[in-house]
């Protein structure tokens, strides 16, 4: 249990991590493991100690969580969806499709069926991860620390982790159009000859183009994790203030977040679709 505030807020942004310790490492109560195992991290100092290959748990387990409400709820309204009488339920999930469906219309400039799933796929998924936000900070923490889990986070998109796995899939949706639609060849000469073609200039071009493919899933990563991390922080600053205090800031910044979450889930589905309407563009 925390006993300062700066130990309540490394409480509160650290995850649930799982990952291997080496034999012979002296864990934070002083025991030594005797032989190497994966275990929970007791501190975030054996967190960092288990390297890489370590799993947030946590991260993992909300995101699914996320998607399954996705695709259970988009499903039950598909299933039920009728011409005559639809439902507000329904209303609403159609409101969201035109409006993705609209997006996708208007920024992407090629022909794929894949891009308009794609991106009511990130828009609601996004959405969703960001809005557990809105959840008091000491909650789920708090269940944790009773089912004796020592750390427990549960906005996905406050983790580089998850947003990076995200962006990661779109760069290789990149990768993967780029050479599909203009062909290796192709897209080794938009690589090599962009800006300028001359033969000459290839090592610069190659730079500028790499470095520019490259900026794509931080840009997409970095932005959604810098939003939802930065508003976390604040939330849990706000909590280590007095009760009469909190209502007076909590309340107005959760009001904020109604503005901010579905905002970031909105730029990553326009980027994530920007980027791929680029992949689909040959100039030759």
């Amino acid at each position: 249990m925390a006993t300062t505030s700066a130990e309540y807020i490394q409480h509160h942004l650290q995850n649930l991590t799982f990952g291997k310790l080496p034999a012979g490492y002296e864990r934070a109560d002083g025991s030594i493991v005797e032989a190497t195992t994966w275990t929970l991290a007791r501190t975030g100092t054996e967190a960092a100690d288990m390297g890489f290959m370590a799993f947030h748990l946590d991260t993992l387990g909300w995101s699914i969580f996320m998607g399954l409400i996705f695709i259970g709820l988009f499903r039950f309204v598909a299933r039920r969806a009728t011409v005559d009488t639809p439902g507000g339920l329904q209303n609403f999930v159609e409101m969201i499709v035109d409006f993705v469906q609209g997006i996708v219309k208007d920024t992407f400039h090629g022909r794929n069926p894949l891009i308009a799933p794609l991106a009511l796929t990130i828009f609601v998924w996004v959405f969703l991860m960001n809005s557990l936000k809105w959840i008091p900070v000491d909650y789920i923490p708090g269940i944790g620390m009773a089912l004796g889990l020592d750390y427990f986070k549960i906005v996905p998109t406050t983790d580089p982790n998850g947003t990076f796995g995200i962006s990661i899939a779109v760069f290789a949706l990149i990768i993967y159009y780029s050479i599909k639609i203009k062909g290796v060849g192709g897209f080794t000469k938009e690589l090599t000859l962009t800006p300028f073609n001359h033969w000459a200039l290839i090592p610069f071009n190659l730079f500028l183009e790499v470095l520019g493919l490259l900026t794509k899933p931080l840009s997409l990563a970095l932005r959604l994790f810098g939003n939802m991390y930065a508003g976390e922080v604040v939330f849990i600053l706000i909590a280590l203030l007095p009760f009469y205090v909190q209502w007076a800031l909590n309340v107005p910044w959760a009001i904020f977040h109604i503005l901010v979450i579905p905002l970031q889930a909105f730029i990553f589905m326009v980027l994530t679709v920007v980027y791929l309407s680029a992949a689909h563009e040959d100039h030759h």
